[in-house]
């Protein structure tokens, strides 16, 4: 086809005329029509389950895209032309003052005949039309992650996992799309069961929601004028009216470049771009579709009426669920679902009854006669908020309805103001007796993190609509969460339900505003004594002093060592490292009971090695590293002693205080740190109130790392990274994982000359380089004797050049290690590394280049 100017083909028994076949359409690439036809022509099984059925709105470049300083003019078209073919399906979608014929690409002569009109970016909606062309429900969910200046791909990609697990925490499993434009679109699967504006709504409460966790990334309102380095969380395009580029179209750019469906795996590489059309047509013939779970869902028989159900949204069969009727269902058969998602004899949580007919905790406050199944809704019952650190923090809020406790998780936690809905995600029903459960559950079992009762009491209920809305008035205890009285309305959207403090409260006040701890928060230091968390460490983004703008910074030194969160119990001292790693056996000179003070506490510190000029050297840590025999910690404590620097108090006194901002943290850590016991090298790392330039200034002059920067109202978010946290280093720094070594000569003829060097890139490594300095004469041997057990045959590596590899020794990629260097070059390598030392708190999965 290449070769000729016109063909006359016959594709699926259509007869079309291909004319122009070497004119080109992009001429940056000097792309011509034919090769933009036989691309379509290859991603035709993958692009029309994506496109079928669906109205297309087309944008023609019929003279080509032109270039980067010149496009091309584009024509917007949605209403078929008369001359196009009359076997092309099409819909005709009546809007409010005129009807348009769409075409819909559900065959490849549709596709074909598109291409050859330069009908370069197909665009469709969010629904699908049956038989007779009539709209249906949506049938997928799409949130477009549209990075504004400054900001790019990495960015969205951050975005993109953050909404990836509030959305899996709601039982959906998203697919990534790079648009080949600037970002990244995130679709979900829908079963067809909610109107265009419940999705849009629901769309809606997730952008916000996003923004109002991350507000220094995410931006959910379209003004330009807020997008400067954030992501703008475009979820109009949920809107009825509005389309979006359908997976594996071309781009009408500059360069020919396709909005593809990735894997989640691609996302986490540092090289993540855009692919051409070059790439997604390798892609395609290994056959792997990855939009394949969102093209390939059942849609509902063509010709079935739709049913207005005022909005219900689809769910499980069981009373209180979206989308269901009031069927007389027991206990049992309510509680079935808790049950099977859990195993007795591995989790602590309260099971029901063979009779399944549990009684209402007493010590909760209930009547001690439940509701029969089938009965009216009762004025009330007991209820019970919980706090649930699990893979993302959330509260439980749950409410006594017909002998069950009928469940909804708060991302966000309740609404504090009026003006505002959090978001509610509906869960299964749970059983009485969990009114009074706090513990931890497992790892590896359902829900797994620690439990404990953020308040309780009674509520009185005006109104239950099953599976539609509720609204009552919660009194819970003196000193809880609620701190009080408060009348909530739990609203269902359509695929989720919003929880919203009412204006009227009881005794007919209005809800004031509050500006005190924020929604989702932890209760105030006032509350009742609660169990203590699992935390996982808080983690800094690497930055500049230009970042630092809004809000109130407070700058530490930054310390060069092992991070280590501190727990403190009764009778005991535990020092965990930032991956899970038990490193109490390995520095007893920090775990002296007698140290600390009395009562149970959880802290936030480093662990370091200070070298000449009591100044932290991470290279003597390493003698300290790893370590599991107690006479070598001993002789290893003898001569490398280690300091522990304490930033940061997390629980103290029987309170959760990781929802209170770093500055009320840090004066409760002062109050704590003057409460040590005896001496021991337990120091509290100083705020230091100077201009961060000056800091900078001296911290290069002590010969340290660099400096920390944390916004004054920032809070502890667990096991996250966060840009309220900034890294301010002098001399760059990258974390590595070793792939293999080349043979030694010389002195080093017994050892070995360099380190190959891989950050993990899918299966594989990217090669960033070799490392030959800054090794100690003892560290050779040592790390030739952890590297020798794990020698394999083959690469790990994906790119490594030919004169790298000549007579390497491959090792499993498991081992972290971190190295200084010059800078990065073209090709992605480091210029000038110099070895550091290992890195036994981090793993492969937490190794990335930076933005």
């Amino acid at each position: 086809m290449a070769g000729k100017q016109q063909e006359r083909v016959n594709v699926e028994g259509h007869e079309l005329t291909l004319t122009n076949l070497g004119k080109i359409i992009y001429p940056e690439t000097g792309t011509t029509k034919a090769e933009v036809l036989e691309y379509y022509a290859a991603v035709a099984p993958f692009l029309i389950p994506a496109a079928a059925n669906r109205p297309v709105t087309r944008k023609r470049w019929v003279n080509g895209v032109g270039t980067a300083e010149h496009p091309g003019q584009v024509f917007f078209q949605k209403n078929l032309e008369d001359s196009a073919p009359k076997w092309i399906p099409r819909a005709t979608i009546h809007h409010s003052d005129h009807s348009n014929d769409y075409p819909m690409v559900n065959n490849l002569a549709t596709l074909t005949w598109m291409a050859q009109i330069a009908s370069l970016e197909i665009h469709v909606p969010q629904w699908q039309v049956d038989a007779s062309g009539k709209p249906l429900r949506p049938d997928r969910f799409v949130l477009d992650l549209d990075p504004g200046p400054g900001a790019g791909l990495p960015e969205c990609v951050e975005v993109a996992k953050l909404a990836r697990s509030i959305l899996q925490d709601m039982g959906m499993d998203p697919v990534p799309v790079t648009s080949g434009s600037k970002g990244i679109h995130l679709y979900t699967g829908l079963d067809g069961t909610l109107k265009s504006e419940q999705v849009s709504a629901f769309a809606h409460e997730l952008a916000r929601a996003l923004e109002s966790d991350h507000p220094e990334l995410v931006v959910s309102d379209m003004k330009k004028s807020l997008r400067a380095g954030k992501v703008l969380v475009d979820w109009s395009q949920n809107s009825g009216n509005k389309t979006t580029i359908v997976p594996y179209s071309l781009r009408g750019r500059a360069l020919p470049t396709v909005a593809a469906p990735r894997t989640w795996r691609e996302l986490a590489s540092a090289t993540l771009d855009h692919l051409d059309y070059t790439a997604v047509m390798k892609r395609v013939a290994t056959g792997k579709d990855h939009f394949a779970s969102i093209s390939d869902r059942h849609l509902p028989p063509h010709g079935e009426d739709e049913k207005d159900d005022g909005g219900a949204a689809g769910g499980s069969p069981r009373t209180g669920v979206p989308g269901t009727s009031r069927e007389s269902v027991t206990v049992q058969n309510r509680l079935a679902k808790y049950v099977g998602m859990r195993d007795p004899d591995k989790t602590p949580e309260p099971f029901p009854s063979s009779s399944a007919s549990s009684a209402s905790p007493k010590s909760a406050g209930s009547s001690p006669d439940q509701p029969k199944p089938g009965d009216p809704s009762p004025p009330g019952g007991i209820f019970v908020i919980q706090e649930h650190h699990a893979r993302r923090y959330h509260l439980d809020f749950r409410l006594e309805h017909e002998g069950v406790l009928v469940s909804w998780a708060l991302p966000r936690g309740v609404p504090e103001t009026v003006d505002r809905n959090n978001l509610a995600v509906h869960t299964e029903d749970h059983p009485m007796d969990y009114a009074n459960f706090a513990g931890v559950i497992p790892k590896g079992e359902y829900g797994a993190g620690t439990v404990s009762i953020w308040d309780r009491g009674e509520f009185t209920c005006e109104k239950w609509r099953d599976g539609k809305e509720v609204i009552a008035t919660l009194t819970g205890q003196p000193g809880g969460g609620l701190q009080g009285t408060k009348r909530f309305a739990l609203i269902n959207t359509g695929q989720n339900w919003l929880i919203h403090l009412m204006k009227e409260q009881p005794g007919g006040r209005r809800a004031a505003p509050s500006h005190g701890t924020p929604a989702g928060a932890r209760p105030p230091v006032t509350a009742a004594p609660q169990p203590m968390p699992d935390y996982a460490p808080m983690l800094a983004t690497s930055g500049s002093t230009a970042e630092l703008h809004g809000g109130d910074w407070l700058f530490e030194l930054k310390w060069d060592g092992i991070r280590a969160i501190i727990t403190g119990t009764e009778g005991k001292i535990r020092l965990m490292s930032r991956n899970g790693n038990d490193l109490t056996a390995t520095y007893p000179e920090l775990t002296d009971r007698a140290c600390w003070p009395e009562g149970d506490f959880v802290a936030d510190g480093e662990i370091v090695a200070l070298g000449k000029g009591s100044r932290p050297d991470f290279g003597r840590l390493q003698l300290r590293m790893n370590l599991v025999k107690s006479a070598d910690i001993e002789r290893a404590r003898a001569s490398v002693p280690v300091q522990l620097m304490v930033f940061d108090l997390l629980y103290d006194d029987g309170t959760d205080l990781s929802g209170l901002p770093f500055s009320e943290r840090r004066e409760r850590l002062t109050g704590f740190m003057d409460r040590l016991r005896a001496p021991c090298p337990l120091h509290l790392s100083a705020v230091l109130d100077h201009d961060v330039e000056d800091l900078m200034a001296s911290a290069a002059e002590l010969g340290l790392e660099g400096v920390m920067a944390k916004k004054a109202d920032s809070r502890y978010v667990t096991g996250r990274r966060s840009r309220s946290w900034i890294k301010l280093k002098l001399e760059q720094s990258q974390e590595v994982v070793v792939g293999g070594w080349r043979p030694g000569a010389g002195a080093r003829s017994q050892t070995f000359g360099a380190l190959l060097l891989g950050i993990p890139d899918g299966d594989k490594l990217h090669y960033v380089g070799r490392v030959g300095s800054g090794f100690k004469d003892w560290q050779l041997r040592d790390i030739l004797d952890k590297l020798e057990p794990r020698v394999v045959a083959d690469s790990p590596f994906a790119d490594i050049p030919r004169e790298d590899a000549a007579g390497a020794q491959w090792v499993e990629p498991d081992l972290v290690a971190e190295v200084t260097f010059g800078e990065w070059t073209g090709p992605g390598r480091l210029r000038h590394p110099v070895w550091r030392g290992w890195r036994p708190d981090k793993s492969p999965d937490d190794v990335s280049q930076p933005n």
